[in-house]
Formats: structure tokens, sequence, C-alpha cells
């Protein structure tokens, strides 16, 4: 039985590049409240974040970089060649991740909590969740992805393979295991099935992701959460299996002025629906294949009209506690506006379900003036990457503009608390 009361907590561990953040992001989909154990350790590693100065004093100021940030490739390769090193910083960095973790989940309004958590078998949380999730692939399939999308050098690649508990001794402690060396469809169907066996040993009934309905009514409140009842023993899990949205089929436009919008999250069933809109409005050439290899880093809303024709697509992530929108496309067929404000609507209503604490959104070329407008009169403001204070935040947005030169950056915040507080 877990620690946490009312929750039902999987921890979902694997050595690296086998895929864990695709299986948590898969979860997600499925309604889970997900957290990134190590993406909490790199930002409590932040300027003015509690480990920042601890791991100073203990490994001295040369593992700063020129805007005295601590440069975690360095840091990475001391520790990651130095067992007692990595120990060190462990004992540094551990505590403060769990106190955030815990005040993450307590806070949760979903019931189903996964913790991704590369080291979770080697400390106490083992002890913590209720049920082991193990993500497997190949030392070959490891090597590729790391030296691949990673860009490692082919000497640390291995290096840090090598360093790591054996991948054996992690599925020995399996309670599910996903493997994930083929197409992210093959996973997704793992990751479905073990879902929907959980829900079937327990009885669950089937839940739908949330659904948003566009403004002018305020954003719709999240439904109320199953009632508490107490974890069940090891391994059985009561999360239930989702109920997926089909594609919507292609419909003549209604009036107008009788346009109503509504949003739907979606799903892996959606990916024909999905490419063939942006393909429509964008001009891209995108295939069904691209779009779930996409749904293993982010999610898609999907902005109706009341004959199910799909008006708008967004994709976005949280991650790290921030929201990044990275793809926007909207009709021309139709008013920008109520697309515009019923797709942030409900992007927010996700990402304050997320506990997000800032959203992005990245705005290119093609979007018209109408959606442009249509953003700004919902909250958001116009920024630069200079003006991002917060180290996490501005790193985050970082990424995005690397792979989106030119894109606008629209900003605005969720919420004022943040869980990893400045000192």
């Amino acid at each position: 039985m877990g620690r946490w009361a009312n929750k039902y907590v999987i921890g979902l561990t694997g050595n690296i590049a086998t895929g864990k953040s695709v299986v948590r992001q898969m979860l997600q989909h499925l309604d889970a409240y997900t957290v990134d154990a190590d993406s909490l350790s790199h930002r409590a590693m932040a300027p003015g974040a509690p480990a920042y100065k601890p791991i100073i004093d203990a490994f001295g100021q040369f593992i700063l970089d020129a805007d005295k940030n601590i440069d975690r490739n360095l840091l990475g390769s001391i520790v990651f060649s130095r067992p007692e090193a990595l120990a060190k910083l462990e004992a540094l960095v551990h505590p403060i991740v769990m106190q955030a973790v815990g005040t993450l989940i307590s806070r949760a309004p979903q019931r189903v909590v996964v913790i991704e958590a590369i080291k979770l078998l080697e400390t106490d949380l083992s002890q913590s969740v209720d049920a082991i999730w193990v993500v497997d692939a190949s030392p070959e399939t490891q090597f590729k992805r790391l030296v691949g999308p990673r860009k490692m050098s082919e000497t640390e690649a291995r290096q840090r393979i090598a360093v790591q508990q054996a991948q054996a001794d992690k599925l020995s402690q399996a309670h599910v295991v996903i493997k994930n060396d083929g197409s992210a469809e093959e996973t997704w169907k793992q990751v479905q099935a073990a879902w929907g066996a959980i829900a079937a040993k327990t009885g669950g009934a089937p839940a739908a992701p949330p659904v948003a309905v566009a403004p002018p009514a305020a954003p719709p409140a999240r439904p109320a959460a199953p009632p508490p009842a107490a974890p069940p023993a090891r391994p059985v899990a009561p999360p239930p299996a989702a109920v997926t949205q089909p594609a919507a089929p292609p419909t003549t436009a209604p009036p107008i002025g009788d346009l109503k919008v509504s949003v739907k999250r979606g799903m892996p069933s959606n990916a024909d629906g999905i490419a063939s809109f942006m393909n429509a409005s964008a001009a891209k050439n995108v295939s069904r294949m691209d779009i779930m290899m996409a749904f293993g880093q982010k999610s898609y809303l999907l902005a109706h009209d009341q004959t199910d024709r799909i008006l708008g697509v967004m994709g976005w992530q949280v991650e790290n506690l921030i929201t990044r929108v990275d793809e926007f496309y909207i009709t021309t067929a139709a008013p920008a506006t109520p697309i515009v404000d019923a797709l942030v609507a409900a992007v927010e209503e996700a990402s304050k379900a997320l506990q997000s604490e800032v959203s992005y959104i990245f705005l290119t070329g093609n979007v018209t003036p109408e959606a442009g407008q249509s953003f700004l009169k919902n909250g958001y403001e116009a920024t630069a990457i200079e003006q991002i204070k917060i180290p996490a935040w501005r790193e985050s947005v970082q990424e995005v503009l690397t792979e989106n030169k030119g894109a606008r950056i629209l900003s605005k915040r969720l919420r004022e608390d943040r869980v990893l507080k400045p000192i």
C-alpha cells in the first residue's frame, strides 16, 4: 500500500533512453496526474532554488557557466564517472525533490498519479508507490536514442548506459512491463491494455478524459473525482479505462451566426483526423504516424463545431509545471475568436489540473491577426526570452525556439505560488 491516502500511485521507471517519458505522457492522456521527478531535480538546481547553493558548496564554483547556472553537462560528467560524487549529489537533491513530489500529489485532483523516476528502485520512493511499472528497451535502442535525438557522443552514451542499475533488476520488481523498442502505436496499445486490465480487476467504471466547452460561458469545472476509497493492495490498481474520441467526419459548415464551439481532448484514435486537418489548414505533409509519434511528447486539443467538424487543433504539453503550446492550426472557414477562446479555456483548464505555473504559446507566421488578437484578449502578453527571469521557464521556452525559430512568444501566469520556491 502506498503512502498517499486516497491516491493510487504508479512508480514509473526504466533505464536511460528506454522511453519512460513517452509512457508517462500516454498515461496522462488517460487522465492520470503525472510527475517527472527527474525534471524536478533539474529545477531544484536552478539559481535561487533550494539545491543550488548546497551543490555549489559541495562541488565548487567551477561547475557554473557564464550565466551562473549550474552546468548540468559538466556536473553529469563528474558524477557519472565517480559513484561517490553521484551519491553526494543525490543526498543533496533527493529530499528536496521528494518534498516537491509530496506537495504535488497531495493537491492533485486526480485519483491516479504517476511518478517517473529513473532512480525509483534505488530509493525509498519504491516503498511509497502502489505499483511499479518498468519501461524496457534493448541496449541497442537506448544507444541509438542517446546518440541520435539526444546528440550524445558515443563514449558518453555508453558510459551513461553502463553506470545504471542493471535493467534486469528493475524488471524483476515490476508489476507491469512496457516494451518500447517498436512504434509509438505498439507502445500505446500496451499502455492501454495495462490500464484497462487493472481497471477490469477492480471493476472500475470507464471515464472519458476531461472535455471543455467553449466560452462565452466560463470554462466548466473539472468532473468530480470518484469517492475516496482506501488504496488497494499491490499490485491491483484502480485506474479506469479511457474512452477514446472518434475522429470527426468532414461536414458542411453551419451558418456563422449559429456557430457553437466545443473542445475535446485528442486521443491517438484521432490521429488521422488531426493529420488531415493540419495538412488542409497549413499545407503540411503530416502522416498519421507523425501524429502517433507526437503523442509520446504532447497532447492535442480539438475544437469542433456542433456538427463535429474540426475547426482548430492545438498541440501542447505540461512539463516541469510549465505549459507550452507549440502547435496551433485553425480553419479559415469560421471566425477565429470563438475558436481561440474555446481552445484557450480548454488548455488552461487542463493546465491548472496539472498544476502548471505558467503558460507559453508560440505563434508562427501563419496565424491571422484576428487569432493573435484573440490570445491577447484572453490575458496573454507578448514577451521575449530575455524578459523571462525564472531560469526553468526561460530554458523551457528556449527549447521550443530552437525548433521554431522566429515564433512569437505569448505568456500568461496561471498561478502565483511555486512548488520549488526560491530561497
